[in-house]
Order: C-alpha cells, then structure tokens, then sequence
C-alpha cells in the first residue's frame, strides 16, 4: 500500500476518523493502531505478519528479563537472546542467498566448482528497519536508558506504526513510546506542519520519478554513452535517491505529525555537506545515528585509539544493511574509507591549517569535493555489479571518451542540477523555517495546492520508493 496511491489515501482517511472520533482512550487507540498497522503490512504481503509479530514478542519479552535480573551475565545473555534473533531473521530472508553465492564463488576461485542451490525466500518489506527497531529497544533497556515494558500494545504500536513500519525513519521505543502511551495530543501547528510535510514528500517523489529516466540510461547499460550522459546520469541518481527517500520520510513523519506523533527529521540538506563525515550527519540521520549509538559505540567508538578501525567496520556493515550484494559492501566500505581519511586528515598539521581557513572560496571547495566523493559511491550504490560501478566511474573521468553527445545533452544536465538544488531549498525550508511555516501558514497553501497539482498532473501514482528493497 503504497503513500502515492488512492488506496492509501481512503485507507488512511477512514483511519483517521476512527482514530479520533471513535477510539477516544489512550489503550484502544493504541490497540486500534496496531490493528490498523498490521493491515497495511498485510498489504504488501499477508504472509510476514506472523515474522513482525514474531520478532516484536521476542524482544518484549527479553526485554522484560534483562530488567528483571541483577547480574550482569544474565542481562547480557538475554541481550545476546534479542540480537541472535533479529541478526538471525535478517540473515534467512536477506542475506541467505548473498553467502551461499559468495561461498560458491571463493571455492570456483581457488578451482573447487560447486553447486550449492539457492533458497526460495521471499524478502519481507521493511525487514531491515523493524529489525533494527525492535533491537534497540532491548539495547536501550540493557544499558538503563528506557524501562521494559509491561503492556505489549503500546510497545506494538511503536515497532509496527505503519507510516514508517516499510522504510523507516528508524525508531528509538524512548523516543516514540511515551507519545502513544500518553495519549497523543494533535496541535494546531502539527497539522499544518504535516500538511507541508507530506505535500512537499508527494512533490519530491515526483520529481525523482522524473530523474529516474537518465539514471536509467546510464545504470541499465542502453550503450556507449557520451561524458555529459555519464556525468547526467550520476547527477540523475544522486537527485532520485534523495528526492525518493527524503520525500518517503517526510510523508512519514508528515502522517505521524496528523496523529500527534513527533518524529525527527530524517535529513538535513545532506549535499551542502562540507566533508564525508558532515555528510552521514546529515544523511539517513536514524541510520547514521543508530549506526553510531548501538555499534560504533559497541565496538569501543575512539578509545584505544581505535577510532579508523570502528568508523570502517561500521560503515561497512552500514553498507551491507542496505542490501546483499558485493556492490553495497563496496558503498559501504568506500564510506568508511573516505571518512576515516577525513579524521586522519583532521589530526595532522595540514588539516588543523585548511581547517582555519575561513574563505567563501574554500567552502565552495569543500563542498564540490564532498559531493563529488558522495557522488562516486552512488555508482557503487546504484550499479548491477563491481564491473559496471568500475567502468562508469573510468567513464565518468575520461571526458574525451570518442562519444558525440546528443543535441541539447548540456541542457538535461543543467535541468538535472537545477532539480537538485530545488529538492535541497525544499529541505532546508523544512529544517530551518518550521515556525515561519505554521506562523505563515496560509500564504504555503497556494504553494502546497500548486505542488500537489504538479505531482498529480506529471507524476505517475503507484511507483515504489527506492527504499522499499531494503
């Protein structure tokens, strides 16, 4: 059921008049949502119900026998217990396939040809994102820093809450918990914000429909393809990808703020970044932030001077997150590598002197380097395979490629770019002018119908968010 579709919005408009109007007590709404989130999730495929409910009963009840014991073996044990579990539903559904073909690889190269068959596994949409949910919960309830609780609706309705149950943001139970618990109460200034929200997150998916077709030319292999192209279709990816997901987690959080639930922003403008590490701070914010907190953190974050090591073997594991393919681990160990680099960069003499360096021209610098380097690993991110990803990129620096562009190439490379840049004013009105917003709402909502007419004038409704293969 996707967001972009009639089908969610009646569903959603029915919902929201039995949410308020008729389950008027904090337990019942809350049992009513886990209702109706179990119901979108039956959706997409009625079969994985029973492995969401699973993976939520399981860490309930962890979590209840990590507070109830004192001694610090049984605690961890039962830890191990939550994170043996998620890890191992992640494993089966999503990464069985990957490490049977990986091992049939390794033995072909060192002349042992085998078969070994592959799995019929069907992978459950949105595994990744309530997996890692759900683990935190028991985690924060190791560490002291949330109690477990004793009623499973309200923790349910945390973990399956259906605006971002698919592709996230990523929830902490500290941060959402005690609003359903508390009986969500819906302000005037949550509305209009949610408003904008989702109409700017319908208008951003638009637009990234519309750069899906030059990353296509580029990514699918149509042929030999001209510099201007390479570089367009990179530009291309680089626009889909976060007018896609930013657009999915504003529609998200957008919906959340309708029902009076508060969700942090996702993203915030993550191309102005000016190094690798300004970008993951800005960039997917409850992955990067998850990422940090329950495994940079795990591994000893920067102590013993450990910082390189931790910062690549996150990235990298970030990388495989995303999904079971060589080209994701490249992503993410690419990452890992260009970061690790930044803080070495730091502590020497050189970056402590560019670091004082306070020019507008520098700045303009940094920021073209880090997106270029951001732009380098979407070909990771987006290529079939490490073949592909490699000849795109020598591609992308051999500008005297024999290639004749097509008339008006430079002009779908401007417009690429310009899109770009607006989806990023976008995002930056959403982080930095949310009071101005709701002080000024009426004068958005010509802005907001002229959006909502163009997304449904130009775009085409039932295309999935990229993010729904994760």
């Amino acid at each position: 059921m996707l967001f972009n579709t009639p089908l969610f919005l009646g569903f959603f408009a029915l919902f929201f008049v039995l949410y308020f109007f008729v389950f008027t007590q904090a337990r019942l709404r809350a049992l009513f949502l886990v209702a109706a989130s179990l119901v979108f999730y039956a959706g997409w495929d009625y079969r994985f119900v029973p492995l969401l409910v699973f993976s939520g009963v399981v860490d309930f009840f962890v979590a209840q026998q990590i507070e109830g014991h004192s001694q610090a073996r049984q605690r961890k044990q039962w830890l191990l217990v939550s994170i043996a579990v998620n890890l191992g539903i992640l494993g089966i559904f999503k990464y069985s396939n990957f490490m049977i073909g990986s091992v049939q690889e390794t033995l072909s190269f060192f002349g042992m040809p085998v078969s070994l068959g592959t799995l019929e596994v069907v992978l459950p949409v949105g595994i990744s994102f309530y997996t890692f949910q759900s683990m935190s919960y028991t985690i924060d309830v190791y560490r002291g820093e949330t109690r477990a609780r004793k009623d499973f609706v309200p923790f349910f309705a945390t973990l399956s809450f259906f605006p971002q149950l698919v592709a996230g943001p990523i929830l902490r139970a500290k941060q959402i918990l005690p609003q359903i618990e508390r009986f969500p109460q819906v302000t005037p200034e949550d509305v209009k914000f949610g408003f904008v929200l989702i109409t700017m997150g319908l208008f951003k998916k638009t637009i990234a429909d519309l750069l899906a077709a030059p990353a296509q030319t580029l990514f699918n292999g149509d042929g030999p393809l001209s510099w201007i192209e390479t570089v367009t279709g990179v530009l291309a990816f680089a626009g889909q990808i976060y007018g896609d997901f930013s657009g999915y987690s504003d529609i998200a959080i957008g919906i959340a703020l309708l029902l009076g639930i508060k969700i942090p922003l996702n993203f915030n403008t993550p191309y102005f970044a000016l190094s690798p590490v300004d970008f993951w701070k800005r960039w997917h914010i409850s992955l990067s932030s998850w990422l940090r907190d329950y495994l940079y953190i795990s591994l000893g974050g920067n102590r013993n001077g450990r910082q390189i090591r931790n910062v690549f073997i996150t990235m990298l594991l970030g990388g495989l997150w995303h999904g079971a393919a060589w080209t994701f681990v490249w992503w993410g160990a690419y990452h890992g590598t260009i970061i690790s680099l930044t803080h070495l960069l730091r502590g020497t003499r050189v970056g402590q002197w560019l670091g004082s360096i306070n020019l507008s021209a520098f700045r303009w610098l940094q920021w073209l380097f880090t997106f270029y380097l951001v732009c380098i690993g979407w070909v990771f991110f987006r290529a079939e395979s490490l073949g592909d990803a490699f000849s795109i990129i020598t591609a992308l620096h051999s500008p005297a490629s024999g290639v004749d562009a097509p008339p008006f190439a430079g002009g779908v490379l401007a417009m690429v770019a310009l899109v770009i840049l607006l989806i990023h004013c976008i995002d930056y009105g959403i982080v930095h002018r949310r009071e101005l917003i709701t002080r000024r709402y009426p004068r958005f909502v010509p802005l907001m119908i002229l959006g909502l007419t163009f997304t449904f004038l130009i775009g085409e409704p039932g295309h999935e968010f990229i993010y729904f293969q994760f």
